[in-house]
């Protein structure tokens, strides 16, 4: 840099003997004045180059993975389960399974719940009901209105249904103890009907006892018995077609709900957190129903 015009000059060092001074000439290589070897100088030092800074890549921001899907709820208030053979599940309440139908396992205790027992005696109460009746009716029409043959045949009647009362009782007990006092039911509801099935393992036992009620039947030679039986071993399925619905009563007290149709009955058990759903969904379905 030239300090008076401030412009870039080029500068070249001047040469000179390193033994006796003599300022030298650029070519030369030894001195003109003492001959001594004179050293080529050194190349000034280039100036040092900046170092190219390396930037690192920037990584690309990770994308967070999606949220799990929340759990859908269906009208009961209870979760959307996919596997429909979680007993543990459906053993919670009403779930409402992929293929669109609610499902749900139901255990009633037979020891407090009466509602199976109270069915049997009102069925036998009625077939005798009905005997009785037929009977009453026939005396009449032979013999005429006479009080003392009705009364007696009344009286034959009633024994006879004490005895059968005794028996369903024992029997009943029987059958509860069998089944481990619960009896353990699934329930599959759509908007055509609800199916209500024991689960395997009591379906195999009422089979049996149906089986044992007929061979029971031929052994006395009762076949009302052997009708029993065998109607009782092979019915372990129940359905309601809605569209043929005649009435649906609830009986909150037992969880029972009593779906009738003309000459079937179908009970419908639910728990207390989903009775009222049940409840009107069946009811809601059943277009003859008021």
């Amino acid at each position: 840099m030239c300090y008076i015009c401030d412009k870039s000059t080029s500068f070249t060092p001047m040469k000179y003997c390193s033994n006796c001074g003599t300022q030298l000439p650029d070519e030369a290589k030894f001195c003109i004045s003492c001959g001594a070897a004179v050293a080529s100088p050194a190349p000034a030092p280039a100036a040092p180059q900046p170092t190219p800074q390396v930037v690192p890549p920037v990584a690309p921001a990770a994308t967070p993975p999606p949220p799990p899907p929340a759990p859908a709820v269906n009208p009961a208030g209870q979760m959307h389960q996919q596997n429909t053979s979680d007993n543990d599940n459906l053993k919670q309440g009403v779930q409402l399974c992929a293929d669109g139908r609610y499902r749900w396992i139901y255990e009633m205790n037979m020891w407090k719940n009466p509602t199976i027992l109270l069915l049997v005696v009102k069925i036998f109460f009625w077939v005798f009901v009905g005997v009785w009746a037929f009977m009453v009716i026939l005396n009449i029409c032979d013999n005429g209105w006479k009080g003392d043959e009705i009364w007696n045949i009344t009286w034959v009647f009633l024994i006879i249904m004490g005895v059968f009362a005794v028996i369903i009782l024992l029997s009943y007990a029987l059958v509860a103890a069998i089944y481990g006092g619960k009896y353990i039911v699934l329930f599959e509801m759509d908007e055509q009907h609800i199916t209500h099935s024991q689960i395997p393992s009591q379906a195999k036992k009422a089979q049996a006892l149906g089986m044992i009620t007929a061979a029971a039947g031929v052994l006395s030679g009762k076949p009302a018995m052997v009708g029993l039986g065998i109607s009782s071993g092979a019915r372990t399925t129940m359905s309601s077609d809605f569209s043929s619905v005649r009435s649906v009563k609830a009986c909150r007290s037992r969880n029972l709900i009593n779906v009738r149709e003309i000459l079937s009955y179908n009970h419908v058990y639910a728990r207390d957190e989903d009775f009222d759903f049940v409840y009107n969904y069946i009811r809601e379905h059943c277009p003859r129903v008021k």
